[in-house]
């Protein structure tokens, strides 16, 4: 099993920039894929990357390529998430996730004002 804690949220003005962060615990961190996901105000939650262990292979949703990066350290068991050139629209709680384990973290809120 893993838990995830995020964190780097906050509020930013659009065209600026945030780093979001998810520390795991557990001992197989380095052997799963891990994701981002994000949830906005009456909205379904939606991918927004990925990456996968060992080749570190990313997987972007097409309103965030450019401008997200989704990156791991597996000696310290955190994905992040490196949120450039945000928009009004990428406003939402942002989540953590493991997907084998089918693990959140409790995700931090991502405010950005136009």
């Amino acid at each position: 099993q893993v838990q995830l804690v995020e964190s780097g949220g906050g509020l930013v003005q659009a065209g600026g920039s945030l780093r979001l962060s998810c520390a795991a615990s557990g001992s197989t961190f380095s052997i799963i894929p891990m994701a981002w996901y994000r949830q906005a105000p009456g909205q379904k939650r939606e991918l927004v990357a990925a990456i996968t262990p060992s080749t570190s292979m990313t997987n972007y949703a097409d309103s965030v390529k450019g401008r997200f990066t989704i990156s791991r350290d597996d000696a310290r068991k955190t994905v992040s998430l490196q949120m450039n050139n945000l928009k009004p629209e990428d406003t939402a709680v942002y989540y953590c996730n493991a997907p084998v384990y089918n693990a959140w973290g409790q995700g931090t809120q991502v405010t950005v004002s136009s």
